[in-house]
């Protein structure tokens, strides 16, 4: 990566190499976006740090956990952003929220081919709870500016914490999202759903449970994930590459007919009691088995019957 030394985070083991999921936000990036085109800003060696993370006994991280910069995709440039899963589940805190602000607002400025966000996270981090909610507020600004500019923003949720809390509400504010299998959505996780309801009403621990509500395929085919890929940097690189040159409009017309698909999915399954009856309700002829189909299959399933919203 230009602006950096060579960086041991950021070799791909073999595993690492093949799968989105394994890697780290530094493997992420190198796997994804063309060989050699990686420009980081505010790298770890700047030593932008959290605030608060050090009076509160916290470990911090160099990059505090997000790294991002500019790069190419398939010969394109791209404004990114990767989460980094393993420091405190990709949350958002000051400094984080900060780097992905600045981010969307240059891609306002320069008009990139897209912005590329490869979230993983649970959401703000309770640490820094006031600084994390402020900035996931202008994190969502920040999204609308760059889309106002006509610069498709672009989410990957395929890593282990999902993309769940404030940042589950950005995606769904962005343009496209591509999910894999292993991907999760949500405003609020399992844990968070069984604590407030009880586990009566979600078992957080039920992992078919937590997938076929809030996973990959589920969103595909409900429409809320615009493209679905396997799990390995080719196919997802592909799959984003995809959505280059194709921003949603931001309009006051496109925001009603997004209301009006969701007043209708309400109608249509607001009383399923579970992912399984919503499938059935699509026209999917056995449900039960659509989590076992690999992804040629499912894809091929899905594309005939998914829910779109933007019609």
């Amino acid at each position: 990566m230009s602006s950096e030394r060579p960086d041991a985070a950021a070799v791909l083991s073999p595993q690492a190499a093949r799968s989105f999921y394994e890697a780290n936000a530094r493997q992420r990036v190198r796997g994804l976006f063309d060989a050699g085109s990686v420009h980081e800003w505010l790298p770890p060696s700047q030593r932008i740090v959290s605030p608060h993370l050090e009076q509160l006994g916290q470990p911090r991280a160099l990059d505090d956990g997000v790294m991002i910069g500019r790069a190419t995709l398939a010969g394109r440039p791209v404004l990114f952003a990767a989460e980094e899963p393993g420091f405190m589940g990709g949350s958002v805190g000051e400094v984080h929220g900060a780097k992905l602000t600045g981010l969307l607002e240059r891609a306002a400025r320069d008009r990139p081919a897209a912005v590329v966000l490869l979230l993983d996270t649970g959401g703000v981090r309770l640490h820094e709870a006031n600084a994390g909610l402020i900035a996931i507020s202008e994190i969502q600004r920040a999204v609308f500016s760059a889309r106002a500019a006509g610069v498709p923003v672009i989410v990957v949720s395929g890593g282990a914490n999902g993309c769940y809390g404030g940042l589950g509400i950005v995606a769904r504010c962005c343009d496209h999202i591509v999910m894999t299998e292993e991907g999760r959505l949500s405003v609020s996780g399992p844990e968070v759903i069984e604590s407030q309801k009880g586990v009566e009403e979600f078992d957080a621990k039920d992992r078919a449970l937590v997938w076929r509500t809030m996973g990959g395929k589920h969103r595909y085919l409900i429409g809320e994930a615009d493209g679905f890929a396997r799990d390995t940097m080719d196919d997802l690189r592909q799959a984003v590459a995809a959505f280059f040159d194709r921003p949603v409009p931001l309009t006051l017309e496109a925001v009603e007919r997004e209301h009006a698909a969701l007043g209708r999915r309400l109608e249509r399954f607001g009383a399923a009691p579970d992912a399984v009856d919503i499938w059935s309700g699509l026209g999917v002829a056995e449900p039960r088995q659509l989590p076992l189909l690999d992804t040629e299959a499912f894809t091929a399933l899905a594309d005939r019957v998914k829910e779109r919203g933007d019609v």
